[in-house]
């Protein structure tokens, strides 16, 4: 007799059969699988991209100013906060609109997978993607000593619009989360 294994909510129950369309439609979730598998390849540049930082920085360690070291030492934050968004999207992406995983009991089971749903992967986004801008800031504000010389990678007004594109960043993560509030609280007092 076989039995099936334990979910994050218990055994499987039998699956419905379906009509043809909805069969169709509901299997159509499928076609992101290769986004997914795309995003995977992705995170292997970022990978190659780190070494190559790494490697960088630890060969030039004793040429480079303190300054410099700053910014390489950075620039590998900025590709781990990227390959972390990865992760997210990749591994809450495919659990949400895809097929779960059925991790539940896996020592290593990301601890946010178990309430992940759309809401919270768009907010869990736009955090991530402000903490990418601000490392992207952070590194812009460290050369701003060289603004208006030649050395200068931008002008005053590359800056303000970063600073300008940040705020936009945090703005719309805070109107992601309000709204999201909005709809749970009014979800709650329906259920009530």
């Amino acid at each position: 007799m076989l039995v099936e294994p334990e979910t994050r909510t218990g055994p499987h129950p039998p699956s419905p059969r379906l009509r043809a369309l909805p069969m169709v439609i509901f299997g159509s979730r499928w076609l992101q699988l290769p986004l997914y598998l795309g995003l995977i390849i992705a995170q292997c540049v970022y990978i190659a991209l780190f070494v190559k930082e790494l490697w960088h920085l630890s060969w030039h360690a004793l040429d480079l100013t303190e300054q410099q070291i700053m910014m390489s030492v950075l620039a590998l934050i900025d590709v781990v906060m990227i390959s972390n968004l990865l992760v997210m999207v990749i591994v809450g992406g495919y659990e949400t609109f895809v097929s779960r995983l059925d991790l539940a009991g896996h020592p290593d089971e990301p601890e946010w997978l178990g309430h992940v749903n759309a809401s919270v992967l768009k907010i869990k986004l736009a955090m991530a993607i402000i903490g990418i801008s601000s490392i992207a800031l952070l590194r812009t504000f460290i050369e701003a000593g060289n603004l208006g010389s030649d050395r200068a990678g931008f002008t005053e007004k590359g800056v303000m619009w970063q600073v300008l594109i940040h705020i936009t960043f945090i703005a719309s993560a805070i109107g992601i989360a309000f709204v999201d509030k909005l709809s749970d609280s009014g979800v709650r007092r329906h259920a009530e």
